[in-house]
């Protein structure tokens, strides 16, 4: 048994999180549109399970239980991002009402039942006719979300406190667009850039149609990662900086500062620059930061590859940089390793680097895959890693809080076992284990957990 948590500051919010391709399923209901991700599952060997998300947790259907589910825990709000080909199925031009009307019912169950909506207006789910246009390498795109998030913002924000734009810039960048191990697919490494600089654009321009419709409190869930360096070398240190620069800063430093981190970075990037980083800068209510584990990077050498940070992607030996498997800490299911102190030293970071051009800060996302499985006997769900997890990961947040950050809540990644990306169904990252053959819902002991920190901050 362990201590119980310090109590945290009057008014945190707690709160769960998921995203819809991962857990809607029903992907041609009601005149949903084709996403990226639909076309990027049926490609041969693209899901490491051969899986797709048709059917996913089927939560188009089963909303009202899942919210439920979030009820019993208490919670104050819930994270989930609106499909954007759901409500425009071919990305731009005609609304789907229908689609619509499904984040209409959800948000009036929500507030119901006591529970904040906080929507993600984009998670990863690029409508596939804007894909086949381009996509994220299109500035046309950004100018497309911005119109999308006029449309729901002018069906939602009368009930809607919390928006999110975007999630994670970095990992449609680099993952979709520069590996090629998420959707669209693409492997383009450094060509890559303009995509970070066209979904910043996109976020911009989305504040300002939120705005406009009459939405408030309004932030970005941006993934960030302390960078360590493999060594004391000057070559190490060099590698490790770029990574900083590259999946850190290249997106915190135009959004807070109102530039870019390095000249020579800036000039490779598209469009009027200096122009678009007005738009991009524009004050934030709030920033939303997806901690998961630390990174530790040094100068390259053959076959270098990345199983704590990309669930083992491999990282094309002729980058200028190298991640290195981080030794001596447990590890998820995922690979990757547990290191609770990291989200402290990742919160000091940034307060110390953008002082009070950081707005309060969410933790948007924090959460460890654990495949824990139903006991036979009785159905219970011992998962007592993923508690331990979640406990070390508030014990350091609640220090960085001590430290001096604004922290205004934290929201766990997930409230439901679903569809995780390139891997299908294999990893777990639930409080709620799903039968992905009935599709029931058994909440496990980390439900019960978090019900208990939830209550006892009342």
């Amino acid at each position: 048994m362990t201590a119980p948590l310090p109590p945290f500051p009057a008014g945190f919010l707690w709160g769960v999180s998921a995203s819809a391709f991962q857990i809607e399923g029903s992907v041609t209901a009601d005149g949903r549109g084709p996403s990226s991700w639909d076309a990027f599952t049926k490609r041969r060997g693209a899901v490491k399970d051969g899986s797709h998300a048709d059917v996913a947790t089927d939560h188009y259907r089963r909303y009202r239980e899942d919210v439920a589910l979030m009820a019993g825990l208490g919670v104050g709000a819930y994270r989930f991002s609106v499909s954007w080909s759901r409500v425009l199925p071919e990305g731009a031009g005609r609304v789907n009402r229908k689609g619509l009307d499904f984040y209409d019912r959800l948000v009036d169950e929500l507030c119901a039942a006591g529970i904040a909506p906080a929507p993600t207006l984009f998670h990863w789910d690029t409508p596939l006719a804007l894909e086949e246009r381009g996509g994220w390498l299109s500035r046309d795109t950004a100018e497309r979300f911005a119109s999308y998030a006029s449309v729901v913002a002018e069906r939602l924000a009368d009930r809607v406190p919390m928006w999110i734009t975007i999630n994670e810039p970095a990992e449609v960048t680099l993952l979709g667009y520069g590996l090629g191990e998420h959707a669209p697919g693409e492997r383009l490494v450094f060509d890559a850039l303009p995509v970070a600089h066209h979904q910043l654009l996109a976020h911009g321009l989305a504040v300002q149609a939120l705005r406009a419709a009459g939405a408030r409190e309004i932030g970005i869930a941006a993934s960030h990662s302390p960078v360590w360096a493999a060594g004391d070398g000057e070559e190490d240190r060099a590698a490790a900086e770029l990574y900083d620069t590259l999946t850190n800063r290249l997106f915190a430093d135009p959004l807070l500062t109102g530039a870019y981190p390095d000249e020579n970075l800036a000039a490779l990037l598209p469009g009027p620059v200096a122009e678009d980083l007005k738009t991009i800068s524009a004050p934030l209510d709030w920033y939303g930061i997806n901690y998961y584990n630390p990174m530790l990077v040094g100068a390259p050498r053959p076959s270098a590859a990345a199983p704590s940070g990309f669930g083992g992607i491999e990282i094309p030996s002729d980058l200028p940089f190298a991640i290195r498997p981080i030794e001596g800490y447990e590890h998820t299911d995922f690979g990757w390793p547990v290191v609770p102190d990291g989200l402290r030293e990742l919160l000091v970071t940034m307060r110390e680097r953008y002082g009070d051009r950081l707005p309060p800060v969410y933790i948007t996302e924090n959460g460890c895959s654990y495949g824990d499985a139903p006991d036979p006997a009785d159905g219970r769900i011992a998962d007592a890693r993923r508690i331990a997890y979640h406990d070390g990961h508030l014990r350091a947040l609640h220090r960085a809080i001590a430290e001096g950050v604004d922290v205004r809540g934290y929201f766990i990644w997930s409230i439901l076992d679903n569809f995780e990306w390139a891997e299908g169904y294999r990893q777990r990252f639930g409080l709620v284990h799903v039968d992905y053959d009935t599709l029931a819902r058994t909440p496990k002991d980390s439900y019960a957990w978090y019900r208990d920190v939830v209550e006892s901050n009342r």
